[in-house]
């Protein structure tokens, strides 16, 4: 005889199923402003995955929506490599850079060479830099008998199209990474209207050795528009950077920055131009080179803080300072700065922190500026509910832009009025956010859109659609 539940027990047997049902039912059905929003920007459902769930993970999902189908995930694949970062090294994880002097130094003269070895820091700008070349110069060093030689060895040399991720080949923040990144190996140009002589006045930063550079540049009336298309720029010659445009007055100072031409050359121009403004003396060059075996640091500058960086990296998607990120993991946990070694790293602390039962992301260079990085909505959703109940959960939050306030949203504020902290991606075929979100009824939830479609940049209202959503709880 078949066994039979109880009368109460049945019925509650079926009004739990009915739950279950419904509670299934909505997870699949997309909302209807996020449908139409898609329906505009013509991109399919199937082209799309989205996620709404509570970040303790103790509820079922609000919403759930192709989750475990993995996709391109542009810039979002940063909140993996920050974490990761925020996780193996620690929030007061710094970078040093140490400096060695080879040969006595008499009377100013140091008779010998100079090492300066990079060893990743992501921000080691031409402020810090001449704070590093002064204190050169404290150790009573004016006069360098020798070389100025860079160790550029703790990372590979990573090849890439600085105009693959949008078409910004000059954009400092697209250049490849460097164990000594200079400066984002940028020149920063600064544009002063002079209306008295009729010329603009052009301002370099830093002067690298043995690149002329065009000091003035003519004005010209009417409206500013893209002052960048009326000077006529020509980076192309790595000896000359030069207009053969005009500046209109009516921009008044303007700052750009641009990546230089011949990035592999940029730190050996930059600290020799440098060395000489600063009023030093170089005998001999400055070059490429290894430091000694055995030879002991005169001193050591240290980078900001991880905690500090990461903001940088996701408020701004800093792909550059991504890649420097990625490396370093590879180099701390491996002892190899290079693509092989961070991957090992991610995978393995992915499988131990993370775990693999929603799959394991393919990972590339860590900062989303790839066609082969993949991850499901599912994936991360798991590491971010991770993250959230991590001692990290407040330095991973903080760098992630905020709606209507900063970065990468500064103008994308929400409709509700609520507050949302999102990582953003964009990429030829791909576009999405991820992140954070705070529901009007006090919950936070874990919100991700991610679009791979010919149209995906189109698909950014159905984003915003969808986060106004998770609000409105």
């Amino acid at each position: 005889m078949p066994f039979a539940f109880p009368k109460p027990w049945r019925q509650a047997v079926v009004f739990a199923c009915a739950l279950a049902a419904i509670a299934h039912a909505t997870a699949q059905a997309l909302p209807s402003e996020v449908d139409a929003a898609l329906a505009r920007a013509k991109v399919p459902r199937d082209a799309v995955v989205m996620l709404v769930a509570d970040a303790d993970g103790v509820r079922p999902p609000r919403l759930a929506w192709r989750t475990q189908v993995q996709v391109n995930p542009a810039s979002i694949m940063k909140l993996v490599t920050t974490y990761a970062a925020l996780d193996l090294l620690g929030p007061a994880f710094t970078w040093t850079t140490p400096v060695y002097v080879d040969g006595p130094i008499v009377n100013g003269v140091l008779n010998g060479n100079l090492y300066i070895k990079g060893q990743g820091d992501p921000k080691l700008v031409i402020e810090r830099m001449w704070l590093l070349l002064r204190r050169i110069q404290g150790l009573g060093i004016n006069s360098i008998a020798g070389d100025i030689v860079l160790d550029r060895t703790a990372f590979e040399t990573v090849e890439a199209d600085p105009a693959a991720f949008d078409g910004e080949g000059l954009r400092p923040y697209n250049v490849a990474p460097d164990a000594l990144l200079l400066n984002y190996k940028s020149v920063v140009m600064t544009f002063v209207p002079n209306r008295a002589a009729q010329t603009a006045q052009v301002n370099f930063e830093p002067s690298l050795t043995g690149v002329t550079m065009q000091r003035t540049v003519p004005l010209s009336a009417g409206d500013c528009g893209d002052y960048r298309v009326t000077l006529a720029a020509d980076y192309a010659d790595g000896a000359r950077i030069g207009f053969a445009g005009s500046y209109p007055a009516s921009c008044g100072e303007k700052v750009w920055a641009v990546a230089y031409a011949d990035p592999r050359s940029y730190a050996v121009r930059a600290i020799g131009g440098l060395w000489s403004e600063m009023g030093s003396q170089l005998k001999g060059q400055v070059r490429e080179g290894r430091v000694p075996a055995g030879l002991k640091p005169a001193f050591e500058v240290a980078s900001p803080p991880l905690a500090e960086v990461i903001r940088d990296i996701n408020k701004y998607s800093n792909n550059v300072m991504a890649q420097q990120l990625f490396l370093t993991l590879g180099l701390q946990q491996k002892n190899r700065g290079t693509l092989d070694g961070a991957r090992d790293t991610v995978r393995q602390w992915w499988n131990d922190r993370i775990g693999t039962g929603e799959g394991q992301p393919v990972f590339d260079n860590g900062s989303g500026l790839s066609r082969n990085e993949r991850i499901s909505a599912a994936a991360l959703a798991k590491m971010l509910q991770v993250a959230w109940r991590s001692p990290a959960m407040s330095e991973l939050m903080s760098s992630l832009p905020a709606s209507g306030v900063d970065g990468t949203l500064r103008k994308r504020a929400l409709r509700s009025g609520g507050a949302a902290h999102l990582k953003t991606g964009t990429l030829r075929d791909a576009a999405g956010v991820a992140g954070f979100v705070d529901g009007a009824s006090g919950r936070r939830y874990i919100v991700i859109a991610i679009a791979n479609h010919a149209n995906a940049g189109a698909a950014r209202p159905a984003f915003d659609a969808l986060v106004d959503w998770a609000t409105q709880d």
